[in-house]
């Protein structure tokens, strides 16, 4: 039996909307506000979400529970298999000591730590998005930032506010190509009006992180260092999106703004070090400052020995990211599973999409093709290189997989309630109430990718889900579809910071368990005011010269 989706159920809808907000808000009370541990809190929003979509949109209980059963899948695999793989790998290297001389390798390039946040949460944390996404980068910077001594809270933090400007190119260019191809957009033109929305921010974001974590003062006495790092990143994205193709935007940019950067402190060096560790002017940041120490000195072999591991990781991602590659892979094994009573059995219906269209319920099982398995090759070589034996490779996998088995969970519970939302109809009624907003939809539009990346976690999800009704939304208004659908992507970025997956990433590379709420509760400011910023932005390039000449039509 097919079940038509309805967005007004209750043929109110500002009741049927302030309904389907239920879910995210119960989850993120739970989190942020009545201090629930992460899985107990997605539990509670996902059951919720399960008594609305049933008992409220009327969606047949058997459907409900097998969009939410495909949810978790998805949280297993690709996104816990990353977090684990990749908190496997890092646990190799602090037991054998490596880790502490990559540690002191970094602070000998800087020992700023506002310089050593710009170098690895955002230059390094951009090439790792660029090359696979899906939590990749938070995972690698927040384990690196802590094992520097960063407390708890500013590694988290500011490894997810870094993690913004880069995400619409995310995994070679995956979100921005499958909003092409889902939804009809030129991929050329909406990689190029993309392009032309995110530099602004490229520039603003590196200034942002700073100000996040020192203060207006500690921000402006490396401003030179932070414009060189956005500028060199910002450039290349633009000529990149704009006569290449989305692809390559973020590796390229960021391996651009880590080399500038680089030679940039070769001959400038601020007035004065900072040393602190804490996030400034707040005092609940899980630790205390670690005193600075000057870093250990090590021969050029052990200093090349300890980054091997991190260098094999980086090879391996973006070999394993390349179509190429992944196709191959998926050759030998990617085996597809339709959730049978759920695929092609749910259909969205206008204004949402031009005319009823049944949704597709496959999960692909595509193990060798999936990034988490190109970081566990590369954890298992790098073990190796680092002199580990078999035997012990696979007792601290072990042991990793226990240290991580809660956060594992929580991921799989946030997917499913993510999925569950977006088979039930549940988003999309959230989605309308921001395309009822007339004049005002450039900037509440561009919100709506914000509030599809925070309930997916996901830029990609967000443009699968919200990219078609942007475009419907944009021809009935007068303005361009490419605008919109673009806006879509760059708001989306900001809502990174806040998505529950993204947290608890953070949260575990960290090892910060069961702070998930203060992490949100730091970010959410950041979130907001930036998918703003992106909105008013957005809003000038839809209605104010010469702003209007940027938008391709």
């Amino acid at each position: 039996m097919v079940w038509q989706q309805t967005y007004d159920p209750l043929g109110n809808m500002l009741i049927s909307t302030l309904l389907a907000a239920v879910p995210v808000v119960v989850m993120l009370v739970g989190l942020g506000f009545l201090h629930l541990k992460a899985h107990i809190a997605a539990g509670a929003g996902l059951l919720s979400a399960l008594v609305i979509a049933i008992f409220v949109y009327s969606m047949p209980a058997e459907m409900a529970t097998k969009a939410a059963f495909l949810g978790g899948l998805t949280g297993l695999l690709p996104i816990g298999w990353i977090v684990l793989n990749i908190i496997f790998l890092h646990q190799l290297t602090e037991k054998n000591g490596s880790f502490k001389v990559l540690q002191d390798s970094i602070a000998g390039i800087t020992d700023d730590r506002r310089l050593q946040l710009l170098l690895i949460a955002f230059a390094f944390g951009a090439f790792f998005e660029g090359a696979a996404g899906f939590g990749t980068p938070v995972a690698v910077t927040a384990a690196i930032l802590i094992g520097l001594g960063f407390s708890p809270l500013a590694a988290s933090g500011l490894s997810l506010i870094a993690n913004t400007a880069p995400v619409a190119y995310g995994a070679l260019g995956t979100p921005v190509i499958t909003l092409a191809k889902v939804h009809g957009y030129d991929l050329a033109e909406v990689s190029a009006m993309v392009g032309r929305q995110l530099p602004f921010f490229s520039v603003l974001v590196p200034f942002w992180l700073i100000w996040a974590f020192a203060g207006w003062r500690g921000m402006k006495e490396i401003w030179p260092a932070i414009l060189v790092t956005g500028v060199s990143f910002a450039i290349p994205q633009f000529l990149v999106s704009n006569f290449m193709g989305p692809e390559l935007v973020d590796v390229i940019a960021a391996l651009v703004s880590m080399t500038c950067l680089v030679l940039f402190l070769r001959v400038w060096k601020p007035s004065k070090t900072w040393t602190s560790t804490s996030l400034k002017n707040h005092v609940e940041d899980g630790g205390e400052a670690k005193p600075a120490t000057a870093p250990a000195q090590h021969d050029r072999a052990t200093v090349v020995k300890a980054w091997t591991p991190w260098v094999i990781l980086t090879v391996f991602v973006f070999i394993w990211g390349l179509p190429a590659t992944k196709k191959f892979f998926n050759g030998i094994f990617a085996p597809e599973f339709m959730i049978n009573g759920l695929h092609k059995l749910v259909e969205k219906m206008p204004p949402v999409v031009p005319k009823p269209t049944a949704e597709a319920a496959v999960y692909t099982l595509n193990l060798l093709s999936a990034t988490g398995t190109g970081i566990l090759v590369s954890a298992i070589v790098g073990g190796l290189v680092m002199g580990y034996g078999v035997p012990s490779l696979l007792k601290n996998y072990g042991q990793t997989f226990w240290k991580v088995r809660y956060s594992l969970l929580t991921i799989v519970l946030m997917l499913a309630l993510g999925t569950l939302t977006r088979y039930s109809g549940l988003d999309t009624t959230l989605g309308l109430a921001f395309a009822a907003t007339g004049v005002f939809y450039p900037f509440f539009g561009t919100l709506m990718g914000w509030l599809g990346v925070a309930l997916t976690g996901s830029d990609t999800a967000s443009n699968v889900l919200f990219g078609g009704m942007q475009k419907v939304a944009a021809e009935q208004l007068g303005l361009s579809a490419n605008l919109m659908g673009a806006a879509n992507s760059s708001g989306g970025v900001m809502g990174k910071m806040i998505d529950a997956q993204s947290i608890v990433v953070a949260s575990t590379a960290t090892g910060w368990y069961n702070h998930e709420g203060d992490i949100l509760r730091y970010v959410f400011f950041h979130s907001i005011a930036l998918a703003s910023l992106v909105g008013i932005f957005v809003t000038l390039q839809a209605y104010v010269p010469p702003f209007t000449h940027m938008v391709i039509h």
